[in-house]
């Protein structure tokens, strides 16, 4: 599969038909590529509910203060792409079971028009499933999933956020893991530099030797609240599951708004900033920014 070197990004393709007879093939194509970010936003009332129902009108988009004009609009009934990415690394032999049961209900509680994909990763990534509605045939590929190895926890992440952010509509990335990373090619910022630019939102989930890992929880932290999606300490096996069904929980109310950024030279870090229209009452967790291309 092709990437992308620019997260959230849309392709348009124009062709341009040169004067000629009628029926004749098209003597020219000329790609024109625009640009577009996408912001998963969840939304919630003063009680922490989810905010159900909102269309486009009720959202504000601004990118470093400037106001942006939505010209694409998901509500958090669309369908949407959800990759799974599990660690499977030799550490992993007693939680693992535990994890594959909870995966498995995420799966089952995912919309009929929900995509889901099943990546694993020790020193290397492994695509265990493509993107696939077929919940039998995803619960099979993590089914199929044993522990051994070394954690490559950054090229993992970076590689397949990348690798998902080329799909259509609204996508997320979910991922366990119980290490902290002592394999990849890639460091830690330029990992998080490269997932930052997918801008997929990411739901991490920190278990055994990873909650001890002062550095690895802050890298996560900081991933999952830039590209909107949240992090999770696992403290006991038992609670595995409860944290899968928050993420199940939240995939199900995310809002994705589309606009075309200004172009510019500059690859600095752009801040974005989502309001309701007359929604005080409302709180929003939204993506925080991007880096562009």
């Amino acid at each position: 599969m092709k990437k992308t070197s620019l997260s959230l990004c849309c392709v348009m393709t124009a062709l341009v038909i040169a004067f000629a007879a009628r029926g004749q093939e098209p003597t020219s194509v000329i790609k024109v590529q625009v640009r577009l970010v996408e912001v998963y936003a969840s939304v919630y009332d003063h009680k922490g509910q989810y905010v159900e129902g909102l269309g486009r009108e009720s959202f504000k988009v601004f990118e470093d203060g400037k106001q942006q004009q939505i010209t694409g609009f998901e509500a958090d009934s669309a369908s949407l792409s959800c990759a799974i990415l599990l660690d499977t690394t030799g550490s992993m032999g007693e939680a693992l079971p535990r994890v594959k049961n909870s995966v498995m209900k995420l799966i089952d509680v995912l919309g009929a028009g929900d995509a889901v994909a099943i990546y694993t990763f020790d020193q290397r990534l492994v695509v265990r499933q493509e993107f696939t509605t077929d919940k039998v045939a995803a619960k099979r590929a993590v089914l199929r999933t044993r522990a051994e190895g070394q954690t490559a926890l950054f090229d993992a992440l970076s590689e397949t956020s990348q690798e998902i952010s080329t799909r259509p509509g609204k996508k997320a990335l979910v991922v366990f893991t119980d290490g902290d990373d002592n394999s990849s090619m890639l460091n830690a910022n330029a990992a998080i530099t490269r997932a930052k630019k997918a801008g997929i939102p990411i739901y991490a989930i920190a278990e055994g030797e990873a909650t001890h890992s002062a550095n690895l929880k802050k890298l996560l932290g900081e991933l999952s609240t830039r590209t909107g999606g949240t992090s999770y300490e696992v403290k006991k096996l038992n609670d595995v599951d409860l944290v899968f069904q928050k993420i199940a929980l939240d995939l199900r109310h995310l809002y994705m708004l589309t606009y075309q950024p200004v172009k510019t030279e500059e690859l600095k870090w752009r801040n974005i900033e989502v309001s309701l229209q007359g929604g005080k009452e409302y709180r929003v967790r939204a993506k925080e920014g991007y880096f562009p291309n």
